[in-house]
């Protein structure tokens, strides 16, 4: 049986060519909703998930929060035995946010969230 590879590949924060127009004038505001929606689709398809999205903005969320009340109910059920796992989990989990803006120049601005 072969293994898989798994390809982690980033989106590129440039958007395809012909964005921008042939003039290379500054694009408007439809064109920067466009070059946005191309980021995001990208992220997307890299295991991303839009939890907002504005004209020129969005909100992409990787990972999911850990569930306090199942674990703790698993917990109590198990008599503590649970509890171990419940800790490894909140100490390791990960929630990642990014906020990708598009500027008046069409250019991708990325900014870690809390």
């Amino acid at each position: 049986m072969r293994r898989r590879r798994a390809h982690r590949r980033e989106a590129s924060l440039e958007p395809p060519p012909g964005y921008y127009g042939a003039s290379g004038a500054v694009p408007d505001a439809a064109q920067r909703g466009l070059i946005l929606d191309w980021v995001v689709s990208q992220r997307v398809a890299a295991g991303w998930r839009v939890e907002s999205r504005s004209g020129s903005q969005a909100v992409l969320v990787r990972g999911q929060p850990v569930d306090h009340v199942l674990h703790a109910f698993l917990t109590v059920f198990s008599c503590g035995v649970w509890g171990g796992v419940w800790a490894v989990l909140a100490l390791t989990n990960k929630v990642e946010r990014v906020v990708l803006t598009v500027d008046a120049q069409g250019q991708v601005v990325t900014v870690g969230a809390h």
